[in-house]
């Protein structure tokens, strides 16, 4: 993805949000935001536990747990992992999307 600094956008996770699916947004490994089964659970930036606040009331994340991030920096530039873990009483699934970022 590469944007100019001032624009948003947003990293798309592909997946339906479901009461057994956990996704976790990274940012060059570190924790910025988690949705836990539907939206009502969702903690994002400073919400989070022990996140980095750099992105503090710029990241929004919807009911898919798509990631979108407003007014962008220079500073925003780097890889962003998903970590989307479906789990259930028998089994459990953990998948990762990357996505790399420029902001110019």
């Amino acid at each position: 993805v590469k944007r100019n600094k001032g624009e948003s956008f947003t990293l798309d996770s592909s997946e339906i949000s479901k009461p057994n699916v956990v996704k976790t947004w990274y940012f060059n490994d570190a924790l910025i935001a988690q949705i836990a089964g539907d939206s009502n659970k969702a903690c994002t930036d400073v919400q989070c536990k022990n996140t980095d606040e750099r992105f503090r009331d710029r990241l929004e994340v919807n009911q898919t747990g798509s990631l979108t991030i407003k007014d962008t920096r220079i500073t925003d530039s780097g890889l962003y992992k998903l970590q989307i873990i479906i789990s259930d009483s028998s089994f459990s699934i953990t998948r990762v999307k990357r996505f790399s970022v420029t902001v110019t």
